[in-house]
């Protein structure tokens, strides 16, 4: 008891309470993976449309700086010569950013997925107040960032010193090509040393993106009392719920037994089970259990076929086989309808002989024709 009324957060959160900080717009984000995913695929989109975008920046500057007389005074033949020379750089930039857009949506999305919040957006007056301005300077989410952003440091350095320890002799050689190879040597190298620094950042987002994950679970979970509150509030007091079940059970049993008198026969184990049978020749069909019951609730049934005159036949294996295969209002398993017709006709001919318009009918068999799956 002590436990539960301690107030620690030590359950997991619920399927709801993920659902409810989800549409809050709490969910395990991961700056650096989105850093990363943005980096990466700019230094990608730049290998892919760099020499596209060069050129045609090249195209562009060569025809700008070439005006003839006529472009210069002409506004109309001035603006056709801009919108020629812009329109050879659109392509290669609208890929460019294209690719870093997809990259930017993966890496943001891929811890968390994708989720609109207006609620997120909503203004807070906790974010205005310098109390909770303090705690999130000086907390322990604080301190966090400020490990990663040493550990980020730490790791660009290491990187750089690396990449240019390796590339120094190439980079010294730069000198001694010629133009324009140089410059293109020099930019290759270049995409090359941002896509390292852009990878080393997975080294940060392998720590990251599992403690962001661990710590938005650590922040939801939930106390005892909050699980079983939330219980409550969702699926309804226990207490409450089985009192509407009994109340339903008791009203089913009532309604079942207000047909027992309708009934054409009652088979009988002939204690423990008790099964109404009705059968309406002119609907067609199987016969259907109308009621059925287990020790006291089939001494009850007897009990109200006695009092209304149905006729109540003992057959232990038939009363069995019917209580566990057949529901009240089925009707009963096409196996058992050889046993049952038998049952029926006997009931049929018993009822014309006490009316005088038939013979005495001989008793039932004690062995019927139940198959042996179906014997209980």
């Amino acid at each position: 008891m002590a436990e539960s009324d301690s107030g620690e957060k030590t359950e997991e959160p619920t399927a709801k309470k993920l659902t409810d900080a989800r549409k809050k717009g709490q969910i395990a984000r991961s700056k650096d993976l989105g850093t990363m995913f943005v980096l990466v695929g700019s230094a990608f989109a730049m290998m892919v449309m760099g020499s596209a975008l060069v050129d045609g920046l090249s195209t562009m500057m060569k025809r700008l700086f070439s005006l003839s007389r006529r472009e210069t005074m002409d506004v109309h033949a001035l603006m056709n010569v801009i919108s020629s020379g812009v329109g050879v750089v659109v392509f290669p930039m609208a890929a460019i950013f294209f690719i870093i857009m997809v990259a930017a949506f993966i890496g943001n999305t891929m811890l968390g997925g994708m989720a609109f919040s207006w609620q997120a957006m909503a203004p807070k007056a906790s974010r205005l107040s310098p109390l909770e301005g303090f705690k999130r300077m000086f907390g322990v989410q604080a301190a966090v960032e400020l490990l990663k952003s040493i550990l980020k440091f730490l790791v660009v350095v290491t990187v750089v010193y690396f990449l240019l320890s390796g590339l120094f002799e190439q980079i010294l050689g730069l000198s001694l090509e010629a133009i324009p190879t140089n410059f293109e040597h020099a930019v290759t190298m270049l995409l090359w040393m941002f896509l390292a620094l852009a990878l080393s950042i997975g080294i940060i987002v392998v720590i990251d993106a599992p403690y962001q994950v661990w710590n938005h679970n650590r922040q939801l979970k939930m106390t005892k009392q909050e699980v079983k509150d939330e219980f409550k509030n969702t699926e309804g007091n226990p207490e409450i719920k089985g009192r509407i079940k009994q109340t339903q059970y008791d009203m089913s049993q009532r309604r079942m037994m207000s047909e027992v008198p309708n009934s054409d026969v009652v088979i009988t184990n002939p204690t423990h089970y008790s099964i109404a049978l009705k059968y309406d020749p002119s609907v067609g069909g199987a016969p259907k259990i109308i009621a059925k019951g287990m020790d006291e609730m089939a001494i009850h049934i007897r009990t109200i076929a006695k009092e209304n005159g149905v006729e109540i036949v003992q057959s232990a294996a038939l009363a069995r086989s019917l209580y566990y295969t057949s529901e009240v209002n089925q009707d009963i398993p096409e196996e058992l309808y050889a046993a049952v017709a038998q049952v029926l006709a006997f009931i049929f001919q018993l009822s014309e002989h006490k009316k005088g318009r038939a013979k005495k009918p001989i008793p039932i068999a004690k062995e019927l024709p139940i198959p042996e799956e179906f014997k209980y």
